[in-house]
């Protein structure tokens, strides 16, 4: 006859079950690499996603949100609280440049940033908890998450849709080759830079080079604009407040001896707060007022917000920071504050909602001479951060759980 688990030794039974499947993780992780599907597209992802938990004890809804989101429901055996572990599967529209075995069969998209890897680790942790389930206090919803990359991302319309109304908690890593295996970063409350969209057309009025008084060049209009709002950042914004205004394209191709009729503009916005964005949102709009005084074009202004800045809760932070340092597992190493950082998240909406912590995972590829960081053609990880990323979240849940 089968004994019970015991409650004292659960929570070191699913730490060895997950290093029992290491290998499984990786498995799983070249197998995404190989497939890998963009922003609203993870057709083929999703669909592998929910086929791993056919026949599992678990509630599984697909098409969440606004695309391929797939929830998971574990509940547990005892009352408790409800936390919310999300990993995302997007990938990018970058041509691979690695020499892996496993190398992209998608020609010109690439899992460039880890996601591969997120879904790897979180579908064997979640197995691994169905399997001990009716040891957990609580519920755990595992939110395997689209469109991450691609605003308005997945997160916002997941939570929209209420599936997550009832989580007290929500956790989330993500893998980054700047620090070595075993490294666990993370930072109490703002930690990553919410982002800005826009575009700008200006409409000027065609004509021959030779004869530049008969028309209007939105060229020249448009290098004032480039040039303008750089003084946001360097004259407008508080020194000690974080904001960067990039642009990332200026379509104005044409002839060499022909002034042009229009041209767009791009580009991003990257702050700290809400009050920066509506700052430097407040002085763009009014620089391209000017533009169309002194200049005499027309401007069509499209200035969306696509990600909020990502805040960290404070007291989680502090007892997650003292769950893994005393975790005693030799897996992770070393547990460090890591810099802001001006990069986006949308795992933002998630804690706007609701109090959480977002960490990160060092993947250092170990013997390499020049790193690749995320989103680079030739960026890869050392897979043994997959084990490293479960285990650690895998502490967390254990704590939050109340298992032993």
């Amino acid at each position: 006859m089968t004994q019970p688990i015991k409650k004292s030794g659960t929570k070191q039974q699913l730490l060895d079950m997950l290093e029992s499947r290491k290998d499984e993780m990786i498995q799983i992780r070249r197998h995404l690499h190989q497939h890998p599907e963009l922003s609203f597209q993870e057709e083929k992802t999703a669909e592998f996603i929910a086929e791993f938990y056919k026949g599992k004890d678990v509630e599984v809804h697909t098409h969440a949100g606004n695309g391929f989101g797939v929830i998971v429901i574990i509940r547990g055996g005892k009352p408790g609280k409800t936390i919310g572990l999300r990993a995302d599967f997007d990938a990018l529209p970058i041509f691979e440049e690695t020499d892996v075995p496993f190398k992209s069969q998608n020609e010109g998209v690439m899992h460039a940033c880890g996601h591969d890897g997120h879904t790897a680790y979180m579908l064997v942790l979640a197995d691994c908890l169905i399997q001990l389930k009716s040891e957990l206090s609580g519920t755990i919803k595992i939110i395997h998450q689209h469109a991450e990359e691609t605003p308005p991302g997945g997160a916002k319309s997941i939570i929209e849709s209420g599936i997550l109304d009832d989580l007290d908690y929500v956790f989330g890593t993500h893998l980054f080759p700047s620090h070595p295996v075993g490294t666990l970063g993370y930072r109490s409350g703002y930690a990553m830079a919410g982002r800005t969209y826009f575009k700008l057309k200006i409409q000027g009025k065609g004509g021959h080079g030779s004869t530049p008084h008969r028309a209007n060049d939105p060229i020249v209009a448009g290098a004032h604009f480039v040039t303008a709002i750089q003084t946001v950042v360097s004259r407008r914004l508080n020194p000690f407040e974080m904001g960067v205004v990039t642009i990332g394209s200026f379509d104005a191709k044409g002839s060499f001896n022909i002034i042009k009729d229009s041209i767009e503009i791009e580009g991003d916005v990257r702050y700290m707060n809400d009050q920066t964005q509506e700052l430097i949102a407040r002085e763009i709009q009014r620089i391209v007022k000017g533009i169309e005084l002194e200049f005499d074009v027309g401007c069509d202004l499209t200035y969306t917000a696509d990600y909020p800045p990502l805040c960290n809760d404070a007291e989680v932070t502090e007892n997650v920071v003292s769950i893994l340092k005393n975790a005693n597992d030799p897996a992770i190493v070393h547990v460090v504050e890591f810099p802001v950082f001006s990069g986006s998240e949308d795992f933002a909406y998630y804690l706007e909602k609701t109090p959480g912590l977002f960490f990160n995972i060092g993947c250092k590829p170990e013997g390499r001479e020049e790193i690749y960081m995320n989103h680079h053609p030739k960026f890869d990880i050392d897979e043994d951060a997959l084990l490293v990323s479960a285990k650690a979240v895998a502490h967390v849940v254990c704590s939050y759980s109340d298992i032993e």
